[in-house]
C-alpha cells in the first residue's frame, strides 16, 4: 500500500475499520482537506482497493446512499489535491487509483506503469516495474507519458 499503515492482522473488523478511518483522515488533513464522511468513505475505497485502479461505477457498488455530482466533485477534488491519479490502460474506462504518499497539488508522482488484466479486467499501478528511457528528437519536450500494459495478472494466471 502506498500509504503507510500497519495494521494488526488479527484485528477484528471494527479495530480495522478505525485504522482505515484514521488513514483516510490523515490523508485528507495531509492534503489540507475537509475530512466529511463522504470523502472519508470514498477515500476508504481506494485504500482498500490496493493497488488496483477503481471505475467509477466501481465507486458507485461500494458507497450506499450517495449523489452522483457529489461523487464526480470529491474525485475530481482528489485528483486535483494528488490523493488520487488517472489511470489511463488503453481501455476507454476513465479509472482512478490512489497516488503514492509523495503526490501533492502541484507534484504528481504517478509516472508508472498501468497493467490492465484481460481476464478479470482490473488495472493495477506497477511501480517501479517498467523504466522507459525515451529519446525525443530535438525540440521536442515531453510533459507527460502514460506506460499502458495488458495481459494476465497473477490473481488469473
Amino acid at each position: 500500500m502506498q500509504y503507510c499503515c500497519k495494521y494488526n492482522t488479527n484485528a477484528t473488523k471494527n479495530h480495522y475499520f478505525c485504522r482505515m478511518n484514521q488513514m483516510a483522515e490523515t490523508i485528507l488533513s495531509k492534503h489540507k482537506l475537509r475530512k466529511t464522511p463522504f470523502r472519508i468513505q470514498v477515500l476508504e475505497v481506494f485504500i482498500n482497493s490496493r493497488n488496483s485502479a477503481l471505475k467509477n461505477t466501481d465507486l458507485e457498488e461500494a458507497i450506499k446512499d450517495f449523489d452522483r455530482i457529489t461523487l464526480y466533485r470529491t474525485i475530481k477534488t482528489f485528483e486535483k489535491s494528488g490523493i488520487i491519479h488517472q489511470a489511463i490502460d488503453g481501455s476507454n474506462e476513465s479509472k482512478y487509483a490512489l497516488c503514492s504518499a509523495d503526490c501533492s497539488e502541484h507534484h504528481h508522482e504517478d509516472d508508472h506503469a498501468h497493467f490492465f488484466c484481460n481476464a478479470c479486467h482490473k488495472t493495477y499501478c506497477l511501480e517501479n516495474a517498467v523504466s522507459a528511457q525515451l529519446s525525443l528528437p530535438q525540440d521536442f519536450k515531453l510533459s507527460k507519458m502514460h506506460i499502458a500494459l495488458n495481459g494476465v495478472c497473477v490473481n488469473c494466471n
